[in-house]
């Protein structure tokens, strides 16, 4: 009985210990929020530290960009008076609209030989006589271009006897694309150009034939213009020829180098001029008519006019501004030692036409200038703050 009493006496006295333990562990909550409060400032204050530190690179970065120097270099082109005039330009080769070889009908012998070589004949002239009583005529005006008989000899039916072919009214067939075939028509004038021969033609277009056919995936169409060649002797069959179809043409306007026009973001385009302050200002033109080397102005530009592209701009900075290039636009450009507008005498475009494609398919060409002078390239002009 008395250890019993003992052991329990010793259980009650742990028991007390324990739950004074706990007591004093639930006495003080408030020092652990403390603790937990105190890591949850510290972790407030690095990341505002952090924020602060990118926040301030930022603002370097920004401050330094601002503060870098561009140099930009301008090609300076004039305005002029002049004519200009676009076209479409196809290629082909002359070929003869009448020929022929003349044929004996059956065996026989050649009784006359009434032509010889280079000869013209007109319709209805003799032309040859067999012993079988057949006399061939020539069956339009031409020039004999061969004699393969002569007088006595012995021919079998179907042999050679001559050719006729007309050499004053000739023909080029030339392929029309598929995007060009609405701008060109039967009875359409055009020029026909023999550069070999050095000769020029005016002609129209005589037929077109719509049934097309496919090559590189773009459909095709045949043109056929006919050429009188009767003025020029050296005109033949397989000389390459150009056919140029006119199709704008815009007389004593305002007329710039393509080079000199810039494109906004909505395609239209402008051109830099510099204001009174020596600044460079961007100036909206309205365009006309265009060969591809030069272009009508309708608005924004008067002739005699200087005009400037951008063209080369080179940052100059250093340090953390640097790696932030692509993202900021220039404010500020060197003002550099004004150069001189080059300006001199226009080549004479008045003949100029696009060439053909190398598959020979129709393209647009490059028209026609005339008159004015033009400048271009090579010189720096100040410029003044800009954002661009």
């Amino acid at each position: 009985m008395r250890k019993d009493g003992q052991n329990m006496e010793e259980r009650t006295e742990n028991t007390a210990e324990v739950k004074e333990v706990i007591q004093a562990a639930n006495a003080h909550p408030e020092k652990k929020n403390k603790r937990k409060g105190r890591k949850k400032t510290v972790k407030r204050i690095i990341w505002t530290l952090v924020i602060l530190l990118v926040v301030g690179i930022a603002g370097w970065s920004v401050a330094s960009k601002l503060q870098a120097d561009y140099r930009i270099t301008y090609d300076p082109y004039t305005a002029t008076t002049g004519s200009i005039s676009n076209s479409l330009s196809f290629t082909g080769s002359m070929q003869l609209v009448n020929s022929a070889n003349y044929t004996a009908s059956a065996d026989s012998k050649v009784r006359e030989v009434y032509v010889s070589t280079g000869d013209t004949v007109q319709q209805g002239d003799k032309l040859i006589r067999l012993s079988n009583g057949e006399t061939i005529e020539a069956e339009f005006a031409g020039t004999v271009s061969s004699v393969d008989v002569e007088k006595g000899d012995e021919v079998k039916n179907g042999d050679s006897l001559m050719t006729v072919a007309d050499f004053d009214h000739m023909k080029v067939s030339v392929r029309v694309g598929e995007s060009n075939i609405g701008q060109v028509s039967e009875g359409q004038k055009c020029q026909v150009t023999v550069s070999s021969a050095g000769a020029t033609f005016d002609a129209t277009i005589d037929s077109i034939d719509h049934v097309s056919y496919t090559g590189n995936n773009v459909a095709y169409y045949t043109g056929v213009v006919n050429v009188d060649t009767s003025g020029t002797d050296n005109i033949w069959p397989g000389m390459q020829a150009t056919v140029t179809v006119p199709l704008e043409e815009a007389k004593d306007v305002t007329v710039l180098k393509m080079d000199a026009l810039s494109t906004a973001r909505d395609n239209t385009s402008y051109v830099y001029k510099e204001n009174e302050k020596g600044e460079m200002e961007e100036v909206a033109v309205t365009i006309g008519v265009s060969n591809g080397n030069y272009v009508e102005i309708k608005d924004g530009i008067a002739s005699g006019e200087t005009v400037y592209k951008v063209a080369e701009k080179v940052e100059e900075q250093t340090g953390i501004a640097a790696l932030f290039s692509g993202l900021f636009t220039n404010t500020q450009v060197n003002r550099s030692t004004r150069g001189s507008s080059q300006s001199g005498g226009m080549p004479d475009f008045s003949s100029m036409s696009g060439g053909g494609m190398p598959d020979f398919s129709s393209m647009p060409s490059g028209g026609s200038f005339s008159g004015g002078s033009g400048s271009g390239g090579g010189s720096s002009r100040p410029s003044g703050s800009r954002g661009q």
